[in-house]
């Protein structure tokens, strides 16, 4: 086995960087320019944000500390997963019944924004279809029947309940107890989406500044300056979408989420029969434990798995060492193999575990903390955001209005605090409790 975590000055050396197309750098701003809109970060949230502002006719800027796709959006595990951090049913209890409804409304948008993407600007990202949750106990077949009631008040009729046997026409392996299919869920090549959506955006006459990493935003003028170390864009709107890898750039915002690290592998190629072997209808699983484990087998016949959580965003001393004994217990015909991949990644979490978006003020929007569901999500905060702008905010104050607090612990215990609360739910896990 290969223990290879690489970094690079572009994008971490991942399965996905070595097997996206190569983008030349884009320039670094190095000038005071203006823009309708500046957005902060090009990940799925601002460049879904901006292209779909960009296809309204406005004029737009993105500035990127790094490379586009660098953070989560280039990393993660691929999944198309519908939905929320938290189910509808959470957020009726929590929020009532009117942002259940909202919300509810809107949990299938960002996979359905995905697939419009790919097939308008044939965004070549290797996207397949159906995504399988996959229950350990009788305790989270209970769950599972709960969300997919809850789901079906919503609209979504895609799901499906699967039995032991059932089950193993998705994943062969005998752990679980069950699952649910969602066949309106999938997988695909995240960091190939994100370059793609940037080419479109791109091909509508917006502008993209790498290595161009904001020091400060000045939110008090008539017209909001964002700043970098080199230059600067005025705009009449900011669209803060740096989730994870904001850091204090904007001090507002940078209690409301904490970096939490996650690690994903890659295997060797293992040809296209043992990954069908594995994955029989080669749809994307995730258990559903607290800490779950995610995974899929990826276009050219590699396994790719993922799971494990740092909070604080600290990635482990070896990432291999935290994930592979999860595959090796999932598939233990896989004891042996060569892993050609090992990398870590870091998303947003929030207290209430629900996406926090907002304004700063008129001018300055943001949106964040999709608490490990940020592929679709981010997507459809994208079409809110532009809506909000274009005059329409109705939607996207269904999420604003709703209450969000700092992490508890502040900035000393915070770690500390999730961690314990982490360790408690892992033990009921454990106990089937």
């Amino acid at each position: 086995m290969s223990k290879i975590i690489l970094q690079s000055q572009d994008h971490v050396a991942s399965y996905y960087a070595a097997t996206a197309p190569e983008t030349p750098m884009r320039p670094k701003l190095e000038a005071v320019i203006q823009a309708d809109v500046c957005v902060i970060g090009a990940g799925f949230t601002g460049v879904s944000t901006a292209l779909h502002l960009a296809e309204k006719g406005y004029d737009v800027v993105i500035v990127e500390g790094a490379r586009v796709g660098w953070g989560a959006s280039g990393r993660n595990g691929g999944q198309i997963v519908n939905g929320y951090s938290r189910d509808v049913g959470v957020i009726e209890k929590r929020y009532g019944p009117e942002a259940a409804v909202a919300l509810g409304g809107m949990s299938l948008e960002g996979g359905d924004i995905i697939r419009e993407r790919i097939e308008k600007y044939a965004i070549a990202c290797d996207y397949r279809s159906n995504n399988v949750f996959a229950a350990f106990t009788a305790k989270q077949m209970r769950g599972l029947e709960t969300l997919q009631k809850n789901w079906r008040r919503h609209g979504h009729d895609g799901l499906e309940m699967l039995d032991r046997e059932q089950l193993k026409a998705h994943v062969t392996s005998e752990i679980y107890a069950g699952g649910l299919i969602d066949k309106r869920g999938g997988h695909i090549h995240p960091l190939n989406l994100c370059l793609g959506e940037a080419k479109a955006f791109e091909s509508l006459g917006g502008r993209i500044f790498e290595q161009s990493r904001v020091v400060k935003v000045e939110t008090q003028k008539a017209q909001p300056e964002v700043i970098t170390a080199e230059g600067k864009v005025v705009a009449k709107f900011v669209v803060v979408c740096g989730n994870a890898y904001l850091g204090r750039s904007v001090p507002e915002l940078y209690d409301k989420t904490m970096p939490v690290s996650t690690q994903v592998i890659c295997t060797e190629p293992l040809g296209e029969e043992l990954c069908r072997t594995l994955l029989p209808s080669d749809g994307c699983v995730e258990d559903c434990n607290y800490m779950l484990d995610y995974y899929r087998c990826t276009a050219d016949h590699r396994l790719l798995y993922g799971g494990g959580s740092s909070y604080g965003g600290q990635d482990p001393a070896n990432v291999l060492s935290v994930v592979f004994p999860h595959l090796r217990k999932t598939f233990p015909q896989l004891k042996d193999v060569k892993i050609d991949y090992a990398w870590s990644g870091n998303f947003a979490l929030t207290y209430s575990r629900i996406p926090h978006f907002g304004r700063l003020n008129k001018t300055i929007y943001f949106a964040h903390g999709y608490s490990g569901h940020g592929v679709t999500c981010t997507h459809l905060a994208g079409r809110l955001i532009a809506e909000a702008l274009d005059g329409d905010a109705k939607r996207f104050d269904h999420f604003a209005k709703l209450p969000f607090y700092a992490l508890r612990g502040g900035q000393v215990f915070r770690v500390p605090y999730n961690v314990i609360g982490s360790w408690w739910y892992q033990m009921r896990d454990f106990f089937g409790i």
